[in-house]
């Protein structure tokens, strides 16, 4: 496997997982601890959660004030643009954001550590997404920021996304209650 910073966020993880094609299809690899602790994400995950989404969906920009979820994302299915936001009022990259094209065919991850926002847009007629977690979901705690807010001017590849309520009525960065 391969780790690599992102170059905009550092905190930011691309994985590249070794394949191994033949005549049957491919194996790979997609978690294992070890190798995972040497690249620079020595976490524990404690939760799976898998989405579908309709080419169009775009879900996000999604966090938890308290119990902040670490995120291991990879598609299985499809292709995705995923974004990651630095969130963190002490960080020299608050309000910088990351993107990169995951794909069933590219076999890329990402980890998103804690306290940064995380979204995605569906670009495939549908997407299979799984993501593990380093804290369980909290309801209470969920908030979510504008996907299209201005200040973090996120170059989405898509203009009119299909959205939730709560995504579609989410407050901007300026206004948006942050994790300590």
């Amino acid at each position: 496997m391969i780790f690599s910073p992102s170059p905009i966020l550092k905190d930011v993880i691309i994985i590249e997982p070794d394949t191994f094609p033949d005549k049957r299809g491919y194996f790979m690899e997609t978690y294992h601890q070890k190798k995972f602790a040497v690249g620079g994400i020595d976490v524990e995950f404690v939760q799976d959660n898998q989405s579908t989404s309709t080419k169009g969906t775009l879900r996000g920009l999604h966090y938890q004030i308290e119990r902040p979820q670490g995120k291991l994302v990879r598609v299985l299915y499809g292709e995705v643009f995923d974004v990651a936001v630095d969130i963190r009022r002490s960080s020299q990259n608050f309000g910088k954001w990351f993107g990169i094209l995951l794909s069933a065919n590219n076999k890329k991850a990402v980890y998103i550590p804690p306290n940064f926002a995380h979204g995605f847009c569906v670009l495939s007629d549908r997407a299979e997404f799984l993501y593990k977690c380093t804290d369980f979901y909290g309801p209470e705690y969920e908030r979510t920021i504008r996907w299209d807010d201005p200040e973090l001017a996120i170059d989405w590849p898509i203009k009119d996304p299909i959205l939730s309520e709560k995504d579609a009525t989410s407050p901007f960065l300026k206004h948006a209650e942050l994790p300590l």
